[in-house]
């Protein structure tokens, strides 16, 4: 009973991984898009003092353009957002595959290789080119100098 219990647990960890709850009130929470919704009227159009037209006019084009924006994006959204939804996945599903596929076992494979040829290259390294430094480390060694002032 115990384990059936747990195996039923698994299924719905599993299955709450894929059909997670989407939070329909804050759809940024990582804010990656906080610049793109800050474009207001205000943001593109605006008047100087001494060059103000209609009340009428200001007012109209400032509804003209919030709803225009919402709604064309609405619109857009709801032709697009679907096939570039899917688009997207598609690409970062890729990108995954080859990058668990592809690029981690070859950098995995070049360090093992490469730690071969590491210590073969450390090996001649401290064969030829450590007495050659202590040779000339004691020759310069005796060197001193001294500074006079004249």
């Amino acid at each position: 009973m115990a384990e059936e219990r747990t195996e039923l647990e698994e299924r719905i960890i599993i299955k709450d991984q894929h059909t997670k709850e989407i939070d329909l009130v804050n759809r940024d929470p990582k804010h990656i898009n906080e610049d793109v919704v800050k474009v207001d009227f205000e943001d593109v159009i605006a008047e100087p003092v001494g060059t103000y037209s209609f009340d009428g006019v200001w007012k109209t084009s400032y509804t003209s353009f919030t709803v225009s924006k919402y709604w064309c994006y609405r619109l857009l959204s709801a032709v697009l957002g679907i096939p570039l939804a899917v688009v997207w996945g598609f690409l970062f599903a890729l990108i995954s595959f080859c990058h668990i596929w592809a690029v981690v076992p070859c950098i995995k494979s070049y360090l093992i290789e490469i730690q071969c040829v590491s210590r073969i290259y450390s090996l001649c390294i401290h064969t030829f080119c450590d007495p050659l430094f202590e040779a000339l480390s004691k020759i310069c060694s005796n060197i001193r100098v001294a500074l006079r002032k004249e």
